[in-house]
């Protein structure tokens, strides 16, 4: 692994264990932030934000990988349905010497979009890949990937430019509303199944974290310890 990666897996760490230890929930004040595809892996019946980047993590057979694009500040933005492996593979053949992993692609609301430019639906496909495939090979299969410094900047061409870009005064929603996935034929099956659709699914926002580069990751490790630091400071100061 090189030393680059070894950095992202540092910085991505420090980040997770800032918002499990709440330091997000009492100290984000300003609403600047960053649009950008987040990464998530479905864990205990919720969207998980990846502390690898996609070409570190090789999911298991069975798994549910996600993408959100969103606009993101101190609140996680997660993909807006469930990860529901079943609703998207359950009709996929399993195939031996392969595995079944379930990809989420959410491009997010129009409220997210650049100026000028509309997400596509929220879609689910079933990706039958080799065993040792990791989360980008498995992205790469369903859509074109635009990858710019090492960061996943577009996702089947959404969006056309841009990657991280920091975004002044956002406004983000309390909660997304759910949506119901446009389900595809699985690819690399031999046996693929018809599209459908999957019922709409609430995705708690309570996993993951909206940084997904070491760029990004870094500047908000930076001013979340800064920004506990001073409302320490400020809490011993009122009880002295």
């Amino acid at each position: 692994m090189t030393a680059y990666r070894r950095t992202v897996r540092l910085v991505l760490s420090l980040l997770a264990g800032l918002l499990l230890a709440g330091t997000v929930a009492t100290t984000a004040q300003a609403e600047d932030g960053y649009r950008f595809w987040g990464y998530y892996q479905w864990s205990g019946g919720q969207w998980a934000f990846a502390q690898k980047g996609a070409d570190g993590v090789v999911p298991a057979d069975g798994a549910v990988e996600g993408w959100r694009y969103a606009l993101g500040g101190a609140k996680p933005r997660v993909p807006r349905a469930a990860g529901d492996f079943q609703a998207i593979c359950g009709s996929t053949p399993a195939e031996s010497g392969k595995k079944r992993v379930a990809l989420v692609v959410d491009p997010g609301t129009p409220a997210d979009a650049l100026n000028g430019q509309t997400p596509g639906p929220a879609t689910g496909t079933c990706v039958v890949t080799d065993v040792q495939a990791t989360g980008a090979k498995i992205l790469a299969a369903v859509a074109p990937v635009r990858i710019e410094k090492g960061l996943t900047c577009g996702i089947a061409g959404y969006p056309s430019a841009g990657c991280g870009d920091q975004v002044k005064n956002i406004q983000v929603p309390a909660t997304d509303d759910p949506v119901t996935l446009q389900i595809g034929a699985a690819v690399g099956s031999s046996a693929a199944p018809s599209p459908t659709t999957s019922p709409a699914a609430s995705s708690s926002d309570s996993g993951g974290a909206p940084w997904t580069g070491i760029i990004i990751a870094a500047v908000v490790v930076v001013v979340l310890a800064g920004g506990g630091l001073a409302l320490n400071r400020r809490r011993a100061s009122q009880q002295s």
